[in-house]
């Protein structure tokens, strides 16, 4: 399954050479944080998979696919944090603020981001990188219509493979997508990172996001 999404324009062609040109470096640095990460996090990554089987009944791992690099399809991997029954794979109904369908520990994971941390696999074999633009479920609606309508050059963000933390979310634009404004200005942080791509600016949007998550997080 492929997405077919517009030309790109020649401005967006230009985009497309900006993290291209750089694209063997930051393959390396995806896949050396990456591997590091999963070996470090192992105790800690089995010790959540035994909680979130404590907790409720269900997989370990929710599965989705979501809009990959050049209008892929691909499956991400994130740690459960819903109800078995009220897990959205379509991604359509976007998780809000003390969201009912949130288990006990989903909660917990989530207002952590450490749901998150299954992604790393994703990071290693290549499916998405550890920072870029978020990796957008292929149902997901910005303001109630989707985000090719609400948002014309938004298939330019998909030019390069999405990311684990990006700087839209580092700049707090993150959560529902309920207003249009907010779904437009996550955008042009996609496509601002991407143009002037620079593996300094990956390294200060992941310390950023470190610095975020010490802070008490930002995720629900």
């Amino acid at each position: 399954m492929r997405r077919q999404f517009s030309r790109l324009a020649p401005h967006q062609a230009n985009i497309r050479s900006q993290i291209t040109a750089n694209s063997k470096l930051k393959r390396l640095f995806d896949v050396v944080v990456s591997a590091s990460a999963l070996i470090f996090l192992l105790p800690a990554l089995l010790a959540l998979a035994i909680l979130i089987k404590l907790d409720s009944p269900g997989p370990i791992l929710f599965k989705q696919k979501r809009w990959g690099k050049d209008g892929s399809v691909i499956v991400i991997h994130k740690f459960r944090s819903m109800k078995i029954d009220e897990c959205d794979a379509s991604g359509r109904r976007q998780t809000t603020v003390q969201d009912p369908r949130l288990t006990f520990v989903g909660a917990w994971l989530r207002r952590t981001n450490m749901d998150e941390l299954p992604q790393l696999w994703n990071i290693l074999i290549g499916d998405m990188s550890l920072v870029g633009p978020r990796c957008h479920a292929i149902g997901m609606m910005a303001a109630g219509r989707p985000y090719e309508e609400l948002v014309p050059n938004y298939g330019a963000r998909h030019t390069v493979r999405p990311g684990l933390t990006g700087l839209a979310q580092v700049r707090g634009l993150r959560g529902p997508t309920d207003r249009p404004s907010k779904a437009k200005a996550r955008i042009a942080c996609d496509l601002y990172y991407i143009q002037n791509y620079s593996i300094w600016l990956d390294l200060w949007i992941v310390f950023a996001t470190i610095r975020n998550e010490l802070k008490g997080g930002t995720g629900f």
